[in-house]
């Protein structure tokens, strides 16, 4: 290996099949725990710094995988799935305080270069460049069973710093100026060696100085404004759009942070159309949509508040689909749609399922959106609860009473089930010129776990039923975290997922 060409650098996807030997090769007892290349690709894609390889004559010879995280959102006697966020990596955050390694690996060819060493400097550095206070992650202490029947793990550890024992991983953690923070039981299952103990290791950066913020943008306690819509007919465009920035002045009065409509709010603009089909009908509403998005990114902006715009109808390629939007007070947005379409919908429309699921950035933590039928899947909620959604947003549109109670039981079970809140907002009213549109039935209300620190029947606050308002709530998120390390159940933390698990479709 003399005249051996080393090279560190930043990890690329078309490693992956050389980064795959290594694994493989490194794992020895777990080798079919490799990380696929997927998670290798949503790593790079979210946190490219932070993924390092080092290359020798072309192979990959090792390879240290982090993310950032806010390390005080997490209990001290955190689980190696709960921090690194699943296979979406969904608890990384640039805004964090701490690099947190989640994988280091040597191919054993390689071994006796300190090519470990030389990607723990890396990582040092990395830390000292985006000023972040340290590094930690959890150390196998893989010569433990050997010891266990005679030692505790603090003498075994003890017993390391003294030399008096050597492990492969604790021993050159300690030798790379790395402190022993805590041991943790069942940080890593399956991980025999080390009777699936880990030392939670730390290396403190003394460059770290804490950023001055002149405004806290984290917050803690976020009001939520719903919109229990009345349906009627408006004479024109400019009639709904003064009716949308009423609720939006009205409620950003109340410096609520963020604004929910209804599903298809804008219906009763399909009136001019009502000598069409219903199908040709909706596709003249979808008209409307663009000019809508942008009046809705400008209130969003001028009125300071994050609007979930409710739905409407979309053209996308040859198909109808039901899309909302996320209009954030900066003047950025996203899309969502509805991925389910009831019978009706498809029958009368034409409508087509979408596509989108995602989790999105707001300055008051990750949310979600589903329209209306969706939340009554349980898998889609789930996944964005493994993504780190705080606050589920559900635009509905029932027209009987036994369509909301769907809706609601739904809704409140989604928000147990994922430890969060759920906000739902539905429309009122009649639309006697508007087909398939005439009546409407909703109570708007905002739903939460069911534990000691929430109401004891799941519900924040309720709006009065068919009755045109405006619903303001402020919910905890704090809570939230409470609940999911110390509630008397804990949903998340205690699924088994040694039997089952919910994964997206690539």
């Amino acid at each position: 290996m003399d005249s051996a060409k080393i090279e560190l650098r930043n990890l690329r996807l078309k490693d992956y099949q050389q980064l795959k030997i290594s694994m493989i090769k490194s794992y020895k007892t777990m080798a079919d725990e490799y990380w696929s290349k997927a998670e290798i690709k949503t790593l790079i894609s979210k946190f490219p710094d932070g993924q390092f390889c080092i290359e020798i004559d072309g192979k990959i010879a090792g390879c240290a995988l982090s993310i950032i995280v806010d390390y005080d959102k997490f209990d001290v006697n955190h689980k190696y799935e709960d921090i690194i966020g699943g296979e979406n990596f969904s608890t990384h955050i640039k805004s964090g305080d701490v690099l947190y390694g989640i994988d280091v690996f040597i191919h054993p060819d390689y071994r006796g270069m300190r090519l470990g060493r030389r990607l723990y400097e890396a990582r040092k550095e990395l830390c000292e460049q985006l000023n972040l206070k340290s590094i930690i992650f959890g150390g196998r202490i893989p010569n433990y069973a050997e010891y266990a029947d005679e030692l505790t793990p603090k003498k075994y550890i003890d017993k390391v710093k003294l030399k008096e024992i050597h492990d492969p991983v604790l021993s050159f953690q300690l030798s790379n100026d790395f402190h022993v923070k805590k041991v943790i039981k069942g940080y890593l299952p399956g991980d025999e060696d080390s009777l699936e103990f880990a030392t939670l290791m730390e290396w403190n950066n003394i460059y770290y100085t804490k950023p001055k913020k002149l405004i806290d943008t984290k917050k803690t306690v976020v009001r939520l404004g719903l919109v229990q819509w009345q349906m009627r007919l408006f004479k024109d465009y400019d009639s709904l759009v003064s009716q949308i920035e009423f609720f939006v002045d009205a409620v950003s009065d109340y410096q609520s942070d963020f604004i929910l409509f209804p599903e298809l709010f804008n219906a009763p603009l399909m009136a001019q159309f009502n000598h069409m089909n219903e199908a040709e009908a909706i596709r003249g509403l979808s008209s409307y949509t663009d000019r809508l998005l942008e009046t809705f990114r400008e209130f969003a902006m001028n009125y300071n508040i994050n609007i979930i715009t409710g739905s409407m109808p979309q053209v996308v390629g040859e198909h109808m689909h039901n899309v909302g939007f996320l209009c954030r007070r900066d003047g950025s947005y996203e899309k969502y749609e509805k991925l389910h379409i009831t019978p009706a919908e498809e029958s009368a429309w034409g409508m087509k399922g979408g596509s989108i699921l995602e989790t999105y950035d707001t300055d008051c933590g990750k949310i979600g959106v589903l329209i209306c039928y969706d939340v009554e899947f349980p898998e889609l909620p789930r996944l964005l609860a493994e993504e780190g959604m705080n606050i589920l947003f559900v635009p509905f549109m029932t027209d009987t009473q036994n369509g909301y109670s769907r809706v609601k039981i739904c809704a409140q079970s989604r928000a147990v089930e994922n430890e969060c809140y759920v906000a739902i907002a539905g429309s009122v009213g009649n639309l006697p010129k508007v087909n398939n549109m005439d009546i409407q039935y909703a109570q708007s209300a905002v739903f939460t776990p069911s534990d000691f620190a929430f109401p004891v029947n799941g519900i924040k606050a309720e709006a009065t039923p068919n009755t045109e308002s405006t619903l303001l709530v402020d919910v905890d998120l704090d809570l939230l975290k409470e609940l999911h390390n110390f509630g008397s159940v804990r949903n998340l933390k205690d699924r088994r997922k040694d039997l089952y698990s919910i994964k997206r479709k690539k």
